[in-house]
């Protein structure tokens, strides 16, 4: 296991306590959900659990990581084939936003439980955003290379963009029109989109 909780790859065992994990946490929520209703759900001991796993909050990270992971995969197929920078930007805005609303687990723990997942996105949330900062950081940057464009540090744009992106998540009221797919395009090619460029 590392140390942020990650299981080491190609580790059946681990994948079976997160497919479990993801499925308890999902029907009963993370305060109701115990290690002992995981390894059973399992079908494993609660030894053979904390082998992986050294304590159920190590096994909560480490099943949102490879959700996190899961969404990075849907979000760069999409974005990838989008010609511009500014247009993907305008997709992935759109992606991250809709993934996370409909996602299962997240969204559902957002409706139902937000005290719990609110510090790790906002007071806690260091890991998180860092991780997603990173990720446009490095997207951002990829591009800039293959468009033969010479430009700044993007890490500050990318900073941002991640902290719009999970404002509008854990409050959605808002006087912004996001509800609706062109809506929520037209946003941010006005807003996000020029922060790259400035």
């Amino acid at each position: 296991m590392f140390g942020d909780g990650r299981p080491p790859p190609d580790d059946p065992t681990a994948e079976r306590i997160l497919d479990s994990a993801l499925d308890q946490f999902i029907a009963f929520g993370l305060r109701r959900t115990s290690v002992d209703d995981i390894a059973k759900r399992a079908g494993l001991t609660r030894v053979t659990v904390y082998r992986h796993f050294q304590n159920r909050d190590v096994l909560v990270a480490a099943t949102l990581y490879r959700e996190y992971q899961r969404f990075l995969a849907v979000l760069d197929p999409v974005v990838r084939v989008v010609p511009t920078m500014e247009e993907r930007i305008v997709e992935g805005f759109l992606v991250a936003l809709r993934h996370v609303q409909s996602h299962p687990l997240i969204g559902g723990l957002l409706r139902s439980e937000p005290e719990l997942v609110l510090p790790a996105l906002t007071v806690d949330g260091g890991p998180a955003l860092v991780a997603m900062r990173e990720y446009l950081t490095r997207s951002f940057t990829r591009f800039q290379r293959e468009a033969g464009i010479s430009g700044g540090d993007p890490a500050p744009a990318a900073e941002i963009m991640v902290r719009v992106v999970m404002s509008f998540l854990l409050n959605p009221t808002s006087c912004v029109e996001l509800a609706d797919d062109e809506a929520a395009r037209a946003f941010a090619r006005r807003y996000l989109a020029p922060m790259l460029r400035a």
